[in-house]
């Protein structure tokens, strides 16, 4: 009290003592050289002290669990991604000074760190604090946000800690069914006041950073990453120290019990970046991977398409100005530029040219096949030209043999946790007895149902489908002509088919629908929904997106032509 000094860090006179003397900033958690010694502490009576509260005694009580907080549940879930994403080879730098700095930004911007206390809570806090002590506190334990930090060179994280102290006493009484500290009152707290984190925003922080360093993942791949396993998300609470207890609460917080859904992923990234008030994006050139001629080649590839291909689909992206840096790279906060899916845009991009070239409407491209197939048998010169319903034919078997295979494992996944939770040290041996009669059970049973047992995750890889060009049963694309299907006119190569069919002629507002194009696979032909159905696989996501950025891309390109359409159509109801 005799101590009257402002903190150098927040300027507030609110200072704290110790056990062993040193003085602390209860608003900012700033620890100073100054301590105080007392000499005979006879003479001190009835002397309230107030300190950093570890809660040695309050561990016993809770079968040696430690107080802890959703905020460093959160930052532990996204130190284990960010450790699996450097795993697979993202740059190291990702960690330390991107998605770190990106983290702190949130938990200032969302009141949680870095910041005086709000004044709703204060109230709170203080209210409590009136008649609390904390005599049997030890000062010196050492804070779960510093030892699960982002960035273990760094410093402590500045919270409030005597708030958090204050908050833990309200958990007493509101948070009984909920292991950390302030469960029950995260839950309560206002959603559209500000950004709550939830288990798919640590995705959407890692994808925000993945974008930000033009890393050689796309959005798609990443979540496929995540769905395979290689990124903790499901059950990624087992991995939580054994002193940080979850139940009641904290497991609807952390358990998730469905896939990551692209969307929401994607939306919620925009959103954080808004709400973090970023600057624009390092800037996606044509050398990035995220640039739509680079993502159609690996595409390509993957759809066992003809590499001739690739010219086409930069040319479409050069006459539309879709590949331009402004429209490709993140400006947050800026709602007049579109919200680019690059690895949907490539996928559309690969459908139109399709449609340029085979026009894709149950006709037109069997007529094709039946010319390429008699060219290739009297063909002896040059590569084979390319038969659309033989490719049509072998991606069908391999797609419908991924799809059931992908549908049996999501079937047979086991949403519970491997890791039993207990939450008594009394109860611990038997809980672990009884799950490991229960492992027991299964292997016998599964033994005389004769099952196969799960075969280990398989190493993570960019391409799901892979066809090479030494397979002897043609089976590979890769290297087949497009002359069957091309013209020379005026020295250059053109489509010999001189028809073109929209999915839409008039877009919706996305805005208001959240769609651009309705999409029903009664409506389009079944070649066009084949080639959507291919692209909705190996990116996992719905069709319709997909369709979205198709007819979007028809607009830009035969935008004169709609035009003059429907002005005619205008004057001719006049």
């Amino acid at each position: 009290r005799d101590f009257n000094e402002r903190c150098a860090q927040c300027s507030e006179v609110n200072w704290g003592l110790t056990d062993g003397g040193g003085f602390y900033c209860r608003t900012c958690h700033n620890v100073i050289e100054r301590t105080r010694e007392v000499v005979n502490t006879d003479f001190i009576t009835n002397s309230r002290v107030q300190t950093i509260s570890k809660g040695s005694k309050k561990q016993e009580k809770t079968d040696g669990g430690c107080e802890w907080y959703i905020c460093e549940g959160f930052q532990l879930v996204l130190k284990k991604q960010v450790e699996a994403l450097e795993a697979l080879g993202v740059c190291p730098q990702m960690k330390d000074e991107i998605l770190c700095n990106f983290w702190r930004c949130y938990l200032q911007k969302s009141k949680q760190a870095y910041c005086q206390r709000p004044a709703a809570e204060t109230v709170k806090a203080l209210s409590v604090c009136e008649s609390s002590t904390d005599v049997d506190s030890d000062p010196e334990r050492p804070s779960l946000l510093h030892l699960l930090s982002l960035s273990e060179s760094e410093g402590d994280l500045q919270t409030d800690c005597s708030f958090a102290s204050s908050v833990s006493k309200v958990s007493e009484s509101t948070s009984v069914y909920s292991g950390s500290v302030d469960g029950s009152l995260y839950i309560m707290k206002n959603q559209k006041e500000k950004l709550r984190m939830t288990m798919p925003m640590t995705l959407s922080f890692c994808y925000m950073a993945l974008l930000w360093m033009r890393e050689p993942i796309t959005l798609s791949e990443f979540l496929r990453f995540v769905v395979e396993g290689h990124i903790p998300y499901l059950n990624v609470f087992q991995h939580f120290p054994e002193k940080m207890k979850l139940c009641g609460l904290d497991l609807k917080i952390f358990c998730v019990e469905s896939w990551p859904v692209y969307e929401e992923v994607f939306n919620k990234m925009h959103e954080l970046a808004a709400f973090l008030d970023l600057p624009r994006f390092p800037d996606i050139t044509e050398s990035c991977f995220l640039h739509p001629d680079m993502l159609c080649m690996k595409y390509l590839m993957e759809a066992n398409l003809p590499d001739e291909l690739h010219n086409w689909t930069c040319r479409v992206v050069k006459k539309i100005g879709i590949g331009e840096v402004d429209f490709l790279t993140l400006m947050p906060g800026n709602k007049s530029t579109r919200k680019v899916k690059h690895d949907v845009l490539a996928a559309a991009v690969i459908i139109v040219v399709l449609k340029l070239l085979f026009l894709l409407d149950d006709h037109y491209e069997w007529l094709l096949s039946e010319f390429a197939e008699e060219r290739n048998k009297n063909n002896t010169e040059g590569g084979p030209y390319f038969e659309f319903k033989k490719w049509y034919e072998v991606v069908k078997h391999v797609l419908d043999v991924e799809q059931k295979k992908l549908d049996e494992e999501r079937a047979k996944y086991l949403w519970r946790c491997e890791k039993p939770l207990f939450y008594s040290v009394k109860k611990k041996s038997k809980v672990l007895k009884r799950r490991q009669m229960v492992v027991n059970l299964q292997n016998q049973f599964g033994k005389l149902a004769g099952s196969v047992q799960r075969a280990e995750k398989p190493n993570p890889s960019s391409f799901q489908l892979s066809w090479s060009e030494e397979n002897t049963d043609g089976s590979c694309f890769h290297g087949h002509s497009l002359k069957g299907v091309l013209q020379e006119k005026r020295g250059l190569l053109t489509a010999m088919n001189p028809d073109y069919w929209l999915c839409t002629v008039k877009l919706c507002n996305e805005k208001l629908c959240g769609h651009l194009a309705h999409y029903k696979d009664v409506e389009f032909p079944q070649s066009y929904h084949f080639v959507l159905g291919l692209f909705s696989f190996l990116l996992r996501i719905q069709p319709s997106y997909i369709h979205d950025e198709v007819c979007m891309i028809e607009h830009k390109l035969f935008n004169k032509k709609l035009y003059k359409k429907l002005k005619y159509n205008t004057v001719l109801r006049k």
